[in-house]
């Protein structure tokens, strides 16, 4: 199988290379969703380009660049302190499609928990994340995010 290749947009990878770039994918979505959880905006919007667009159903409009990035998720801890809930975000069943260049075509699902302080956990929401991901000085990162929520496809 080691001779199987995937063409995908004019790449070719072999399986043993396909393996490691979803590796590397599922390593950038780990770290990034973990620091969004922990509220550590700026960290968290330093996984996006500069110019970065994230557009997600619980915002009125899309969101551009990393200091609104960053803006959205101190946004989100001061909510989560007042109402006494954590939200975690789990991702998974995630395809990758190599782009051109350093780029690539990201579809996932995306689970969020939401756990009431002194309560059990239970699922908020339920969507589809699609990402373009680029490498920036050797390393991933989000240039446009867009989820969608189940219920309201």
């Amino acid at each position: 199988m080691a001779t199987e290749t995937l063409i995908r947009a004019e790449h070719v990878l072999t399986q043993a290379d396909f393996g490691e770039l979803y590796a590397q994918v599922q390593q950038f979505y780990s770290h990034q969703m973990q620091l969004f959880d922990a509220h550590e905006a700026d960290r968290w919007a330093a996984t996006f380009t500069e110019d970065a667009v994230f557009d997600v159903p619980t915002l009125d409009a899309p969101v551009h660049g990393r200091a609104a990035l960053a803006a959205n998720v101190s946004r989100n801890l001061a909510q989560q302190e007042r109402s006494g809930e954590q939200l975690r975000h789990w991702i998974g069943m995630l395809d990758i499609q190599p782009g051109r260049d350093d780029e690539l075509h990201t579809r996932c699902y995306a689970l969020v928990y939401i756990t009431p302080r002194g309560g059990p956990s239970r699922v908020l929401r339920v969507c589809v994340m699609e990402d373009v991901l680029v490498r920036v000085l050797g390393k991933w990162h989000t240039r446009h995010r867009v989820v969608t929520r189940d219920d309201l496809a």
